[in-house]
């Protein structure tokens, strides 16, 4: 018996439009049958990747709105059609079956005209001018694609519309068995980003992890020194990263659960030299005051240098979050900057496009501690050079965009 290709995706979706559920959290949550589970992953990211400019596509359809569970099927129906090559008829009768099946019979007919209907060509000719019909096309928020416009012109289009290259992965050892697929070298040693990549033995034997690009680079980007504190540190990446080249690593997280997927991150690897705790950054604590050569804040921010990857940050992020994390982030780095040695590095890292967020928080915390200078950074991969770090864009970046500022102690 065939599987009908939207009802794995439906579930999932549900999750994340009604529950606010995270879309990674979401996928986990859900039985999937597996031998489906690439095409049903590729039809959820895909939805979310492009949610505003179906919206739009039903209001021109379907002046007064449908309920969520139909949006959801036409949006997944939307996207088969659009994005899949799938055949208008083998689509439609699939979102139908499943209104019948979900006891929705009465809008089935809804469904079925709608799809029959659907116009792209039409769609486009109707989106509004200007920003409002660039933001749709983009499915970005309009408040953060006024951002992006405001601080990169032109390249805003190619910012918003980038889309992850692929599975980055950080090879500790036999990588040479995996370079026959098809795949890209990255600028860092070992990191290799593929297409496709499935989990196999060697991830658990510690041959491989997965770790983004902008990780990575953060990591290239911080000096070998004796002691380092990563003060937000889970899921451990950074922190097994950077035993390779600091004595040792002390990795700060607040949730007990969290600090937990650090413990097991290392134990994985084979890491000896990091020692995880759970600690709030925010709040100071005298036993470190001055005890570690480097620190590295990797603050919490809007995300949106990790759209590729986490496409429902552009469902649930406000324009109102930004002075909150804002806030937060000056607060986490003028406490964990006590416990920076005279003579070490603050390092301040995001994974955020915007400036409120990197530059400016940078500059509010220089103008707090005089006893700090920004220090110049250089890295391989694609960047732009901001007045006190570096801004990487995910149309150069492989799809990631984050941020990075050397700070010292003077």
């Amino acid at each position: 018996m065939l599987s009908n290709p939207v009802y794995d995706p439906f579930l999932i979706l549900t999750k994340v439009y009604s529950d606010g559920a995270h879309v990674k959290q979401a996928i986990a949550d859900t039985y999937i049958e597996e031998q489906f589970r690439s095409r049903t992953v590729k039809i959820v990211y895909g939805v979310l990747e492009n949610d505003g400019y179906f919206d739009f596509c039903m209001k021109h359809y379907a002046p007064k709105a449908p309920k969520l569970a139909v949006r959801t099927i036409l949006k997944i129906s939307l996207y088969m059609l659009l994005f899949m090559d799938k055949k208008r008829y083998m689509v439609t009768d699939c979102a139908v079956d499943l209104c019948k099946k979900l006891g929705k019979s009465g809008v089935s007919g809804f469904v079925n005209a709608f799809l029959r209907r659907f116009d792209r060509a039409a769609v486009d000719s109707a989106l509004p001018k200007g920003l409002a019909g660039e933001a749709i096309r983009a499915s970005y928020p309009l408040f953060a694609y006024e951002m992006l416009k405001k601080e990169y012109g032109e390249r805003a289009a190619a910012i918003a519309s980038a889309r992850s290259a692929g599975v980055s992965v950080r090879f500790e050892r036999g990588e040479e068995k995996y370079l026959e697929r098809a795949h890209i070298q990255t600028p860092f040693p070992h990191n290799y980003i593929f297409e496709n990549f499935a989990r196999d033995d060697g991830f658990d034997e510690g041959e491989y992890t997965f770790q983004s690009v902008g990780s990575i680079a953060i990591c290239d980007c911080v000096s070998p020194c004796e002691s380092l504190l990563d003060c937000c540190a889970a899921p451990g990446g950074k922190s097994v990263l950077l035993s390779k080249k600091c004595g040792h690593v002390t990795s700060f997280e607040l949730h007990p659960h969290r600090v937990e997927l650090i413990r097991q991150y290392k134990a994985r690897m084979g890491v000896e030299n990091v020692t995880e705790m759970q600690k709030d950054s925010a709040v100071f604590d005298a036993e470190y005051e001055e005890s570690f050569d480097a620190v590295l804040c990797d603050a919490p921010c809007s995300g949106y240098g990790t759209i590729s990857e986490n496409p429902d940050i552009k469902l649930f992020r406000k324009k109102e979050d930004f002075a909150a994390l804002c806030k937060a982030q000056e607060g986490i780095l003028n406490t964990v900057c006590r416990y920076v040695k005279k003579g070490g590095y603050l390092y301040y890292s995001t994974c955020s496009l915007f400036a409120c967020e990197n530059d400016g928080t940078v500059s509010a915390f220089l103008k707090a501690h005089p006893e700090f200078e920004a220090v110049g950074l250089e890295s391989p991969l694609p960047h732009d050079k901001k007045k006190f770090g570096l801004q990487f864009l995910p149309d150069t970046a492989y799809g990631a965009g984050f941020y990075i500022c050397k700070l010292k102690r003077v």
